[in-house]
């Protein structure tokens, strides 16, 4: 009877354990983040001309360090804090699609570098941004395509030493894709880059090594995007 009842604590035990491990795996994309919100959204109004931003950590807390720059311009946040491109993949249909925009901003790449999805692989981040191009496309959205930010390394992970030459490797060959594809591409690299070209302006930095933009920093990178925005609305 010992042993039938161990076997069951067990058995148990290991059902709570899959179980768990198949929830983690189920929201690996963080699908419930915006679920009310989109919900709340619906389809677009009659002339309504909606952009979504998709991101990282840099679009999730733009609403929050500017917003009115969202209320002023329309414009929808769907940034979500430690991703990589492969999590906006994964969730690109409930955040972008079902809400039926006219114009997709993505902005990729610093989480991708800073491995926190595993190991860093360009191609396979360039990869998932021509796939979000191409279902934008499909779904006959107009895209718009930003550079990674400019990064020196990774408060969470600092045995990362090369993230700028990854980070200008990745820009060069996303921004080649822009222009053989005819895609508008904002380059907010150059515009935050620091005058010794090692990382973030600290001037436009809210942190340290600087990879999130303070208000300064997304005032900036607002002066480039909104007018980008205005000629495909």
């Amino acid at each position: 009877m010992k042993a039938l009842k161990l076997a069951g604590m067990v058995l148990l035990l290991l059902c709570v354990c899959v179980n768990g491990v198949n929830a983690q795996k189920h929201e690996f994309a963080n699908w419930k983040r915006y679920a009310q919100q989109n919900k709340e959204l619906g389809a677009p109004a009659k002339g309504e001309k909606r952009v979504v931003l998709m991101g990282n950590s840099i679009t999730d807390g733009w609403p929050r360090a500017r917003a009115e720059f969202f209320k002023d311009n329309n414009l929808i946040g769907r940034g979500i804090s430690g991703q990589t491109s492969y999590q906006f993949l994964l969730r690109f249909r409930e955040d972008v699609i079902n809400l039926q925009p006219k114009v997709v901003v993505i902005n990729y790449g610093t989480n991708d570098v800073a491995e926190n999805t595993g190991e860093y692989n360009e191609d396979l981040t360039f990869g998932n941004v021509v796939s979000m191009v191409e279902l934008a496309r499909y779904h006959k959205m107009k895209v718009i395509l930003t550079s990674c930010l400019p990064a020196a390394g990774f408060s969470w992970h600092r045995s990362i030493t090369d993230a700028m030459q990854k980070i200008r490797h990745l820009n060069a060959r996303v921004q080649a894709y822009a222009k053989a594809n005819k895609i508008p591409y904002v380059d907010y690299f150059s515009a935050l880059l620091s005058a010794d070209g090692t990382g973030m302006n600290p001037d436009y930095a809210n942190d340290n090594p600087g990879v999130h933009p303070n208000a300064k920093g997304y005032a900036v990178m607002e002066s480039l995007l909104l007018p980008v925005i205005k000629k495909l609305r």
